[in-house]
């Protein structure tokens, strides 16, 4: 679906969920380093919370610390760069992201909530002046 939307690539992050679960003996490091699908903004490997730790109602923060042990203690995943692992890192590169699309969009926006307010005030100023609204001006 992704390369439908994006056939180039450059506009999607590619997220490995519940990287914890996967088969003995596999892992995910070849796809989160992007050498099975490349991805201009890359991958992130991400340890969901398990359905026993939401039965159990463990704190979402609690459970980021458990990912964070995961991860840094798993035989793979411990000797690769940390920023591709992680909720933390997902949040910090979707943040990073919106950010760098805000800044590049704000001028037009800006620019068009100008345009815009000019065209209202010339609209209300060819309608001539406000009605009346008090007793008096009225009679």
């Amino acid at each position: 679906m992704a390369r439908q939307l994006d056939p180039k690539g450059i506009r999607t992050i590619g997220v490995i969920t519940k990287i914890d679960i996967m088969d003995q003996g596999t892992n995910a490091k070849r796809m989160i380093e992007g050498k099975d699908v490349s991805l201009r903004l890359g991958f992130i490997g991400i340890k969901n919370r398990s359905q026993q730790d939401i039965i159990d109602r463990i704190p979402v923060q609690a459970a980021i610390e458990k990912e964070k042990l995961y991860f840094s203690t798993h035989p793979v995943y411990s000797s690769m760069p940390q920023n591709t692992l992680g909720c933390g890192s997902l949040i910090k590169k979707l943040t990073k992201i919106m950010f760098t699309h805000i800044k590049h969009n704000l001028p037009d926006i800006m620019k068009e909530i100008r345009d815009k307010m000019k065209e209202t005030e010339s609209d209300l100023k060819d309608l001539g002046p406000p009605m009346p609204s008090d007793s008096a001006q009225k009679m």
